[in-house]
């Protein structure tokens, strides 16, 4: 049996197969058009899912959408009806796009893909809870959705048992945790939808000095973690910003202008609301242990992409286990609801073994030697061609010489992060890899830490970290064992200021507060990325490396041959290495892009 599983028209649209219950494909959209967070109908996500599966859109038995389009409208509807005649310049622009398109999703699915079969549409949320526990090793769990909305829902807890979930409890919009952090994501300056992460990276520069009056104005907390928003602060009901000028008068004036100069303010404002997040958070959890008495916690949704959160939860040590879809977000959704496809309308059973069912989240299209040489030696691009175990030496030669590497391997990964095959690699010990990384690599903000790459068997002598994290989605501290001495020290230093002070024998990775998002790297689901940091081990008895998404700000991560080298040109990348290829930056011709090129390589 054959399922396609999809999402769109809000953000990060993508699209999944199942083929008898396993996931074959799933990839964004934004990776084939490089359109960052593309919300279009994920037609090149399909077609490439397809591809992998070997089949056509005729031999799909089921797709299912990850909501459901009339609930949400008639939430908008509602909204905007509450609170008219404010905000009908607001009204006015979105129904259009409604009326036109998001009313139509079956349509639309039928016209665009000639299909004529059955098409589900489960709950944002019931697709966010299975994204999370149906690929779990968990029989039985307890689950937690946090994103800015689905339909209705903002959050929802429940169990799952085997092939059967029930969600027990929903928090409803416009009280949404996601919109609040959304909100101080806006105030502070960064993209909605986008910029969460930098406000996340933002928080340790700062002192949660706001906390109490997030807490006296704008949100009401109970003990059990339910909580309701006070809106007369907020514009995002029926406005076109998140907050008004009264949020503006508790927080000592407007916005801060996008790309202008970070000031305390934003930074004590970052670290206030990432508090504020993370004891909500913990507040919930410690009332789903207790309603529901579970051993295991499945996470999903946007908010579950807050690393710090999932850090600081699991150190409460409220269950014996969590795990995290590592695509929470709305891509993550097009799994959940083929999944729910598959277990709760087709009443499948789920099949278990020692891992998830997210293989490492290497999901995504692979470039074969064939295709890549093809590629090279039709534009003349100068290369050496090397055995994987020459490659993985001489690569970590490079690193050890301070040298920035493009990493092209494999499928690629499914979910916002880079797992190592299509990273940027660096040396972790280098006290200015962070911020060449940034400036000259990525084009970002100075302030941003970067992740490290670690050997799951050398974790403990790095991370005070006791399980996994394959998919970069849990912050952990520096051990005590690689702090330096006096790097605990008050030295009066402030905002960026801290950046200067070397803190442990890996810079580049120790964020100001000593965390890093940390990667562990598992030799049965990565085994070449495995062999290339043991080999940077064997030279300089570092078992880590820096590793960051390889694109640039702005960009979706690079998805084919093609993608990388243009990112390796625009930066000031020393090599890229491509499947057994690797190409060296002084060798290259002068680079423009070149108009006759597609956007992709055929996986045919």
């Amino acid at each position: 049996m054959n399922i396609l599983g999809i999402s769109s028209f809000y953000h990060d649209s993508a699209a999944c197969v199942l083929v008898d219950g396993d996931i074959v494909a799933a990839a964004q959209e934004e990776r084939f058009t490089r359109k960052k967070h593309d919300a279009d109908f994920p037609i090149n996500a399909i077609n490439y899912c397809l591809d992998e599966a070997g089949i056509n859109i005729k031999q799909i038995d089921c797709i299912s959408f990850y909501d459901k389009p009339f609930l949400k409208f008639e939430r908008i509807l509602e909204t905007y009806f509450s609170y008219a005649p404010k905000g009908i310049r607001s009204f006015l622009k979105s129904m259009p796009i409604w009326i036109k398109n998001k009313l139509w999703i079956k349509l639309i699915i039928q016209n665009e893909l000639e299909y004529d079969g059955k098409i589900l549409f489960p709950e944002h949320h019931l697709s966010h809870a299975a994204s999370s526990c149906f690929v779990s090793n968990f029989k039985e769990s307890a689950f937690l959705t946090m994103d800015g909305v689905g339909e209705w829902t903002t959050c929802s807890w429940g169990i799952c048992k085997d092939n059967n979930i029930k969600i027990m409890a929903e928090i409803e919009f416009p009280n949404s945790l996601g919109l609040l952090y959304s909100a101080f994501t806006y105030y502070t300056g960064f993209k909605v939808n986008s910029g969460e992460y930098k406000l996340m990276g933002l928080a340790p520069y700062g002192k949660p000095k706001y906390k109490d009056i997030i807490y006296k104005h704008l949100i009401d907390v109970k003990s059990d973690g339910s909580f309701k928003m006070n809106m007369d602060y907020f514009d995002y009901c029926v406005g076109l910003k998140m907050t008004n000028s009264r949020f503006n008068k508790l927080f000592d004036g407007p916005p801060r202008e996008p790309e202008s100069k970070i000031t305390q303010r934003e930074m004590d404002i970052a670290s206030s609301i990432q508090k504020v997040t993370e004891e909500i958070v913990i507040k919930i959890a410690k009332y789903v242990k207790q309603e529901t008495g579970m051993k295991n916690l499945c996470l999903a949704g946007g908010v579950a992409l807050n690393c710090v959160s999932n850090g600081n939860l699991l150190k409460k040590n409220l269950f014996k286990d969590i795990y995290i879809q590592p695509a929470s977000g709305d891509a993550g959704g097009a799994i959940g609801s083929a999944l729910l496809a598959w277990h709760s309308y087709y009443e499948k059973p789920r099949n278990y073994n020692n891992y998830d069912k997210m293989q490492g989240s290497y999901l995504g299209p692979e470039y074969d030697n064939k295709k890549i040489a093809n590629f090279l030696n039709e534009n003349n691009y100068p290369y050496k061609k090397l055995q994987k175990n020459d490659l993985c030496l001489m690569v970590a030669e490079h690193l050890c010489n301070q040298k920035i590497i493009g990493w092209f391997q494999g499928r690629m990964e499914f979910g916002p992060r880079a797992l190592g095959n299509r990273s940027i690699l660096g040396d972790p010990r280098i006290a200015d890899m962070q911020k060449k990384m940034n400036l000259k690599i990525k084009y970002r903000e100075s302030f941003r830490p970067f992740a490290p790459s670690i050997r799951l068997e050398n974790l403990s002598e790095y991370f005070d970290l006791n399980k996994e994290s394959p998919y970069m989605l849990l912050v952990a501290k520096i051990s005590s064992e690689q702090r330096l001495a006096n790097s605990n020290r008050d030295d009066n230093s402030k905002g960026f200021e801290k950046l200067s002070t070397i803190r442990s024998t890996l810079p580049a990775i120790t964020h100001v507060d000593f965390s890093a998002r940390v990667q562990t790297v598992n030799k049965k689901t990565n085994l070449l990325y495995h062999e290339l940091i043991t080999k940077f081990y064997n030279k300089t008895n570092c078992p880590v490396i820096v590793n960051t998404s390889f694109n640039v700000r702005g960009e979706p991560i690079v998805c084919s041959p093609i993608d990388a080298y243009v990112c390796f040109m625009r930066t000031e990348m020393d090599y890229l290495v491509l499947g057994n290829y690797i190409l060296e930056k002084n060798k290259q011709p002068v680079f423009s892009d070149n108009p006759n090129w597609k956007k992709e390589i055929p996986l045919d």
